[in-house]
């Protein structure tokens, strides 16, 4: 049995994540802001050979990750794999308590603290893992300097493409400076979940009419972070691109310099 600590696990491809891995008699530690739809979700789980628990936290705010990170390293010594999933979509400007767009702090920022402060843990494992969901971008997507990471104001769409690849450069800066861990991020595709929720009224519009036609199941769209996560021999330091594809892998080519540039400025915001 692996301990799997999912961010985002109470809802979406997260709640699937963890679904299917207790079902395979895992344990998972569920990571959320909301403690009723978190109850809820280890609810649904409890028929499953596997366990799971719930842990209320705030990953938008460093003070949360910190907390966070402290009750599990208190409950679980030894952590098996982490599988980061949580992710909000928003367009407006707004700024969470330490000055950073909510869209930037949770699905990137938390990812690389959330896994700064475990390494302890991760390492003590025989086999450890860190897979991260992430929205399709491309792989040479560029990261003006001059805005990031604040980006204020916030260009909304526009600055999507740079939070989404500095997933990608942890990636790439982690498998060089941990090689006992196996690090890989995967492409979810397009599913229909809550986080469309805070999408402008005309963009959930046109999702509910086009979402038939090009969106994927959640159970494929967790497949590959499932299999990732409880699977060894796969090569640190790539990304699958297609969900439910586990043959189709890029290896990740990025700029050296550049990953480590992002590294640096997260590891400014959070100390770590």
């Amino acid at each position: 049995m692996r301990t799997i600590v999912i961010s985002g696990g109470n809802s979406g491809i997260g709640l699937e994540a963890g679904r299917q891995l207790v079902a395979q008699g895992h344990q998972v530690v569920l990571l959320g802001r909301d403690a009723a739809k978190g109850q809820a979700a280890v609810a649904s789980m409890s028929a499953g050979p596997g366990k799971a628990v719930f842990l209320a936290s705030d990953l938008s705010t460093h003070a949360g990750v910190k907390a966070a990170s402290e009750q599990l390293l208190g409950q679980y010594p030894t952590i098996d794999g982490l599988l980061l999933g949580a992710g909000v979509l928003m367009t407006r400007e707004e700024r969470t308590a330490d000055g950073l767009h909510p869209v930037f702090a949770v699905n990137a920022l938390s990812r690389y603290h959330l896994t700064q402060r475990l390494f302890p843990a991760l390492e003590r494992s025989s086999a450890p893992t860190v897979v991260i969901l992430v929205a399709q971008v491309p792989l040479d997507a560029a990261i003006d300097f001059s805005r990031y990471p604040k980006l204020s104001p916030f260009k909304g769409m526009g600055d999507l493409s740079a939070i989404q690849i500095s997933n990608h450069h942890y990636v790439m800066q982690w498998a060089k400076e941990h090689p006992k861990v196996l690090f890989g991020l995967t492409n979810v595709g397009l599913v229909k979940t809550d986080i469309m929720r805070e999408m402008p009224a005309f963009m959930r519009g046109v999702f509910t009419v086009l979402g038939p036609l090009v969106t994927i199941s959640v159970e494929k769209a967790a497949a590959n972070a499932v299999a990732l996560s409880t699977s060894g021999g796969w090569r640190t330091g790539a990304y699958w691109p297609k969900p439910g594809k586990l043959d189709q892998v890029t290896p990740l080519q990025l700029d050296l310099a550049v990953s480590a540039k992002v590294c640096a400025a997260a590891k400014e915001l959070t100390g770590i």
